[in-house]
């Protein structure tokens, strides 16, 4: 049988996302030798942050000073223990939590500067909790260019490096396992996937950069993370789904502690994607506030009427409450224009492509172009001009007539009312938050002054929008110290093997805990590769002492 075939390096990184991409990017640049394995095409280099929105919880930033938001390091881990609920056992998780609350302003916010990235004016309110507090102040940051950009940029600056041989990729190519000597992590074995071959790659220090689980909707379920929540029928993928927990499950075996995998981060408001490129693939919806949220039969989903921007735990966990596995948002034209956003690069080409002035007149205008595509390619999205005829599109969609034009009436008719009344007699949880919501000034410029949806002062155009659980993000994962090292069950080091990024929950395996302050992701997995990064380089400078 022919031997496989051994090739040497530094460094060997399993998986090209961005984690994976910056931990090369760092270790290049002090002369290493760095072999990059990527199990997707050369045009998806970068993962999922490649298609990422591109927003970050960042502190202390000239964002931030310049409007006047007293923000700290103190403040944004308080706030963060808050959302996570951790535990007297989450030792790790808090100490993750504690490094990003320190170092997020000069590990990321200023490296992102430095590589020539910006972010928009505006710092936004997202995450401001509901029943315990989340954001106590406006610290979520877009990149002007959205992750696209950020992707793009940390390519250009590798470049150099896959032309002098310094850095290859081997795309579309698996990591099978880790390699062990002694207890100790010497490499990995990798598959081509295309052809078929197996070979082995020799490494001083390995890195495990493969995101999270949340690929597989399988997975998804096995670790159910709404408790005393029957488990979803339906769950649309917003991953990617080579994330798959493969790797995660040979880091178990050979003695790797993963924990929190039961810790998730998904969307309340996914729509089936138009250009589906495999099974329950989904697109995620920043939801509208002004919009009425239903449950299947068209009733108001209660008693807490659902409203985005405070807790999407929450809002997850009372659509998978409901008896079906949809539900509806009810909004009209007015609605749509100026609160309507799809989450990601590719659906917000304005930033994605820095067109400065088309994205100001979206702002001021609203979003037209987004209502029209959505209208010609959803099969989730419907308009109609009547209430009677828009419940009869939705009862056509679904596999009975659930909904009874006198249930949505009513339920559309005493928010519209209230909304006649005064403000000052006005008594809707709703309504209350979209206000509070429309205090802050960016948030403003995206919410509508609330006003009623049917019995509107002009005649519009009524949308609904059926919407399904989506899959997004890992919180839990490989458990690392804050050298991004792997841990064993008993905490001790697995020598030479590193996990960044969503496989690691975002370091420590759970850094977010129960919630995300949201905006952790992309900088987390920066701040975990920068981190394993700096811990294989002090560590080659000792040993060469």
């Amino acid at each position: 049988m022919e031997q496989e075939k051994l090739l040497p390096c530094d460094t060997v990184i399993a998986g090209g996302g961005i984690a994976g991409l910056v931990s090369a990017l760092e270790l290049l640049q002090v002369g290493q030798k760095v072999m990059l394995i990527d199990r997707d095409t050369p045009e998806n280099l970068g993962g999922l942050a490649r298609w990422a929105f591109g927003g970050m919880a960042l502190t202390e930033t000239a964002q931030q000073k310049k409007m006047k938001i007293p923000d700290s390091a103190k403040t944004l881990l308080k706030d963060w223990h808050s959302f996570a609920e951790f535990t007297e056992q989450d030792i790790w998780p808090k100490a993750w939590a504690k490094e990003y609350a320190e170092h997020n302003h000069e590990k990321v916010y200023q490296w992102l500067i430095k590589i020539g990235l910006g972010f928009l004016p505006a710092v936004n309110w997202v995450e401001r909790g509901l029943y315990q507090p989340g954001n106590s102040l406006p610290r979520y940051h877009v990149l002007w260019g959205t992750g696209w950009q950020l992707i793009e940029t940390i390519i250009r600056l590798l470049t150099p490096f896959l032309k002098s041989g310094a850095l290859t990729i081997f795309h579309q190519h698996k990591v099978l396992a880790t390699l062990l000597e002694n207890q100790q992590c010497i490499g990995v074995q990798v598959s081509d996937e295309l052809n078929d071959v197996k070979f082995k790659i020799s490494a001083k220090n390995t890195i495990i950069a493969c995101g999270g689980i949340n690929g597989s909707l399988e997975k998804v379920k096995e670790h159910w993370p709404y408790q005393d929540n029957t488990v979803s029928k339906k769950v649309l993928n917003g991953a990617n789904p080579l994330s798959d927990g493969k790797l995660h499950e040979h880091i178990s075996d050979i003695g790797g502690n993963i924990t929190h995998a039961d810790k998730m981060w998904n969307y309340a408001a996914g729509i089936h994607h138009p250009q589906a490129e495999f099974e329950n693939h989904g697109l995620s919806l920043i939801p509208c506030k002004s919009a009425v949220w239903l449950n299947h039969l068209g009733e108001r989903i209660g008693p807490m009427p659902l409203v985005t921007g405070f807790d999407t735990h929450y809002l997850c966990q009372q659509v998978v409450k409901q008896e079906k596995p949809w539900t509806w948002q009810i909004l009209n034209e007015t609605i749509a224009k100026k609160e309507l956003a799809v989450s990601g690069s590719l659906h917000n080409p304005s930033i994605k492509n820095k067109k400065l002035l088309s994205f100001l007149k979206e702002i001021l205008f609203g979003n037209k172009r987004l209502i029209r595509q959505l209208s010609d390619e959803s099969e989730d999205f419907i308009c109609a001009d009547t209430l009677v005829e828009l419940t009869d599109k939705m009862n056509a969609l679904t596999d009975e007539k659930y909904i009874k034009l006198a249930v949505i009436q009513d339920e559309i008719d005493r928010y519209d009312d209230e909304l006649h009344k005064p403000s000052n007699l006005q008594n809707d949880e709703q309504i209350r938050r979209i206000n509070h919501a429309r205090q802050w000034r960016p948030d403003k410029l995206r919410t509508c002054q609330p006003k009623p949806i049917v019995k509107s002062s002009k005649k519009q155009k009524l949308i609904a929008i059926r919407l399904h659980l989506i899959s997004r993000k890992s919180l839990g994962g490989i458990q690392t110290n804050l050298k991004s090292q792997v841990l064993k069950e008993n905490g001790d080091v697995m020598p030479n093997l590193y996990c960044v990024g969503e496989a690691a929950g975002f370091g420590g395996g759970g850094a977010c805990g129960k919630r995300s302050l949201e905006g952790t992701f992309l900088s987390g997995c920066i701040l975990t590769a920068k981190n394993a990064a700096q811990a294989i380089i002090n560590n080659k400078d000792e040993n060469q002492r």
